[in-house]
């Protein structure tokens, strides 16, 4: 029995081998695909993808000819603005590309699904019963652009705004505040889908990949507000509701090892996260306010830190000054400037310029950056 013919859910499927396809379609000649056969029988794999490597064919030929040989509708590009990216939510990334498969629309119980390789029919099962056992739709998409639409749908609902959507849509989440005031402890042991983790997570992920200088968290009388500051000015980013306030100061908290259950006292501390292998120092203050605690978390990316007095955008001539003004044997240099302006990166690199084995360095910072 032929495989393909096992996949129910595709059209009409043509009989010929892939390469017989090809040739009429004009992708190839003859010539070819004698060649990508005997590729084949020395060291294995699929007839198409061999002649793709040998650039015989592009992606796209291959896919349509796979279409017209399964019965099934090609796409050449999927509109990532239209993927309903909420239908992502019981799949991995992983999953998704190593499947080669992403739904991009479910309505009146039909799931459409891109798929690279149609013969996938198990992945179309367990898509089946993840949706609720809905009519199946696939349709081939090339595996560039699936890659393409996967990074972007997971992406999207990873952003802060997404994960508010669906942190209002689960049930039960409204607790979530109280038990983290009882129980401190265990939000360290959370899985990092919880919501409340996802929630803070996406955010300090999304002011990392914007490049922001602070992130600041305002708790209002009915809502909490999420604002970020780029270039001195703030701009609202997004609304949580305000049942989610304690779970949301609480998880900050422990992250910057502050006392959780102090709410009447500012407080300082310090985070550190990874971000997409830039390692970001968070300098954490909290303030109490009428309506709950404020945060305000700055951003110090330790990758971008320039450390060389010449490429600081100084004139030529006062860099020759400060330079030489670093170099004395005693002295004082006071740096001045309102938050942000670069006093720290001034000063380190001017360390940096006198930092040779035979000078002792000692520094006294509060806090330690």
């Amino acid at each position: 029995m032929n495989v393909a013919q096992t996949t129910t859910p595709f059209g009409g499927i043509d009989p010929r081998p892939i390469g017989e396809i090809l040739v009429a379609a004009g992708a190839c000649t003859d010539e070819q695909v004698r060649d990508a056969l005997e590729i084949q029988k020395e060291r294995g794999g699929l007839t198409g993808e061999i002649l793709v490597q040998m650039t015989a064919i592009t992606q796209l030929q291959l896919t349509k000819s796979l279409g017209a040989q399964f019965g099934m509708e090609v796409e050449e590009s999927i509109d990532i603005e239209e993927i309903d990216v909420s239908l992502v939510g019981p799949l991995s990334m992983s999953y998704a590309k190593e499947a080669g498969v992403l739904p991009t629309l479910h309505e009146e119980g039909v799931l459409e699904v891109a798929l690279c390789n149609p013969l996938s029919v198990d992945v179309l099962d367990d898509l089946r019963v993840m949706y609720d056992q809905a009519t199946i739709e696939p349709y081939l998409v090339t595996p560039d652009i699936l890659n393409d639409a996967v990074n972007h749908a997971f992406d999207r609902r990873a952003r802060a705004d997404q994960v508010v959507d669906d942190m209002a849509k689960e049930e039960g989440v409204g607790d979530i505040a109280q038990e983290l005031e009882d129980a401190a402890k265990d939000i360290l042991d959370e899985d990092d889908e919880a919501p409340i983790i996802r929630l803070v997570n996406s955010v300090l992920n999304q002011a990392a990949k914007e490049k922001v200088s602070d992130v600041h968290i305002e708790p209002m009388e009915k809502y909490v507000l999420f604002r970020f500051r780029k270039d001195g000015v703030l701009r609202e980013v997004v609304r949580a509701p305000k049942r989610f306030q304690p779970a949301i100061t609480s998880r900050i908290k422990i992250m910057g090892n502050l006392n959780i259950a102090e709410k009447r006292l500012p407080q300082d501390g310090r985070i550190r996260i990874k971000v997409a292998g830039r390692d970001i120092d968070l300098r954490l203050s909290t303030i109490p306010t009428a309506h709950g605690e404020r945060v305000v978390m700055r951003l110090l990316d330790k990758t971008s830190t320039t450390l060389d007095l010449l490429a600081l955008g100084m004139r030529k001539e006062i860099v020759d000054d400060l330079d030489g003004l670093i170099r004395r044997p005693n002295g004082i240099v006071l740096c001045c400037g309102p938050t942000g302006s670069g006093k720290t990166t001034t000063l380190y690199s001017a360390l940096v310029t006198i930092n040779k084995p035979e000078v002792n360095i000692l520094t006294i910072e509060d806090p330690v950056e």
